[in-house]
């Protein structure tokens, strides 16, 4: 999955673009007591682990095969 892709994810999932620096995102649901950062570097794929430990953060289950 690209950080593109991701950050569509997490919009898809009622989280919004709260603030960014630099290749820093921060994204922000209201109902969700923490903010999910997103290290952003466009259409390059995002590290596995990284990606779980986002979709963990925001609250998202993995669909299962």
């Amino acid at each position: 999955m690209s950080f593109n892709e991701l950050i569509k994810l997490l919009e898809a999932n009622g989280f919004r673009l709260d603030s960014a620096h630099g290749a820093i995102r921060i994204c922000r649901k209201s109902n969700w007591p923490d903010p999910v950062r997103v290290d952003y570097h466009g259409a390059k794929e995002v590290p596995k682990s990284t990606l779980k430990w986002i979709i963990k953060a925001a609250g998202i289950r993995e669909k299962r095969k």
